[in-house]
């Protein structure tokens, strides 16, 4: 259960505010469709986009066990912050 706590967490604080949101907040607010069908387009993709990255991690799993996956990962991550902050300076 704690496993699933954790899951959870992470992949909700991942999101807020992430592209994905703010994209389901601008055709919320466009008002053309119900938001129910906002709702339950984008909580469609949602599943499917994680079934996809499950099974592929999954399958992956299988081959890179020897390889130190969360310190690859967490790497990516700092570089990929290190880069967008660097390219607000830029921009500034």
């Amino acid at each position: 259960m704690l496993k699933v706590l954790a899951v959870f967490v992470a992949v909700f604080i991942a999101e807020l505010g992430d592209k994905t949101q703010l994209a389901t907040v601008l055709f919320a607010s466009e008002g053309d469709h119900s938001p129910w069908t906002v709702f339950f387009a984008a909580s469609g993709a949602l599943v499917l986009s994680t079934a996809i990255a499950v099974l592929l991690g999954a399958y992956a799993g299988q081959f890179l066990e020897g390889l130190p996956l969360k310190l690859i990962a967490g790497g990516g991550f700092i570089l990929i912050g290190i880069w967008t902050v660097a390219e607000h300076f830029r921009a500034v």
